[in-house]
Formats: structure tokens, sequence, C-alpha cells
């Protein structure tokens, strides 16, 4: 009996964290079109919803240490919950870099509009499809999805680096529109932060399947091509 009471509870802490992580794809979504269309009507919509995404972590953070104290699961129950608490974390912080991302959509509609730099909707693009296939890894329990997503950062990482040469020499140019290139250069930022958030969801849905840590510069598997998936 008490096994299935376990059960129920680790299926409950599973819905509410992919309930959870719908919260975030939305809110990330939405937070690089206000960027995209300078609008401050929806980046403060995605300021707001931010509370309700904090208030579920910790209500799911709660809910997770008391699975702990009253079932002392073991094996792959423990590490699922571990796993779970690992996830809701890195989700909050993505909810997070969102919000930097509306702010910087908000500050940019009441200044002097600069070009965006043109490859930030590929860098955006990457990320959110990352990110869905790491929900989707999520949801199916399933490796393939999540190794993709580990492949994939390095591009990330790459484009966030030529914005900053980009943008560097944009203000060299045009020092007037350094505030706005400044918050480009936030956006490119928090979505390579973003990345990095997803590649650590990534690498705990192997754990969750796998019981393997691979973090900490562990060997990762090479997965050809790295994300196409569209979004």
């Amino acid at each position: 009996m008490a096994d299935r009471h376990l059960e129920r509870a680790v299926a409950k802490l599973k819905r509410e964290t992919l309930s959870l992580s719908a919260l975030v794809e939305e809110g990330l979504f939405r937070s690089f079109k206000a960027y995209e269309q300078r609008s401050t009507n929806l980046a403060e919509e995605v300021i707001a919803a931010d509370q309700v995404i904090d208030e579920r972590e910790a209500e799911i953070e709660e809910e997770c240490l008391q699975v702990l104290a009253m079932y002392q699961p073991t094996g792959r129950d423990l590490r699922i919950v571990v796993a779970l608490m690992k996830i809701i974390d890195e989700l909050e912080r993505i909810g997070d870099r969102a919000v930097n991302i509306a702010w910087q959509a908000h500050s940019l509609s009441i200044i002097k509009p600069v070009e965006m730099p043109p490859s930030m909707a590929e860098m955006a693009t990457k990320t959110k499809a990352c990110l869905r296939v790491s929900l989707e890894a999520l949801v199916n329990l399933e490796l393939k999805g999540a190794w993709e997503v580990l492949s994939a950062d390095d591009e990330i990482d790459s484009l966030n680096r030529e914005h900053g040469e980009m943008i560097r020499q944009q203000i060299e140019k045009s020092p007037s529109d350094t505030e706005a290139y400044l918050s480009h250069l936030s956006v490119s930022r928090s979505l390579e932060r973003i990345a990095d958030h997803v590649t650590n969801l990534a690498e705990d849905v192997i754990y969750m399947v796998e019981g393997e840590m691979v973090r900490q510069g562990k060997k990762r598997c090479p997965v050809p091509g790295g994300i196409k998936r569209p979004v």
C-alpha cells in the first residue's frame, strides 16, 4: 500500500513539474516576442506572470520535501524526486531570465531604436528549440532529445560571443546608441544563460532515466547536426 501511495505522489510531482514547464516555456516565447516588437504591454505581462512561476516552484519543492520525508524513497523513486527538485529550480531560473528579456524590451521601447543583431532571432530560435526538445525528453523520459540539447549548447555560446563582438563594434561607431546596444547585449546573454539552464535540465533528465550524472565536464554523447526541430 505504501508503494502505491509513493507511486501516486511521484506521479503528481511529475504532472506539476510539467505544468510549471508549460508556464516557463510560454513566458520565454512571450518575452522574446515583446523584445522583437518592442511591446511594453507584452513585457509587463511576462514580468507579472513570473510571480506565479516563483510561487509554483516553491510549492512543488515543498511537496518534493514532503515526499522524501513521508515515504523515504530509495532507488529509482529517490532519483526521480531529486531530479525533479533540480528541474524545477532550472525552470524558475529560466523564468527569471525571460523576465530580464522582458525588461530589456521595455527599455528598448522608450529609447531610439537600433537594429537588432541579425542572428539574434536565430539564437532565440535555437534556444527555444532546445527548451522544447528538453521538455519533450522530460515528458517522454527518453534520452535522445536530452543528448541533442547537450550537443547544441556550443552553437548558442558561439552566437553570444559573436553578438558581443558585433555590439562592441557598433558602440564604437555610434556611442550615442550605447544604451540600446547594451540592451541587445543583455538579451543575448540572457538567451545564452537560458541555454545553460536548459542544458542542465537535459542533464537532469538523463540522471532521472539512467542514474548517470553528466555535469562538471564529464564526457557527453555527441549528436551530429545539433538541434533542427522547428518551433
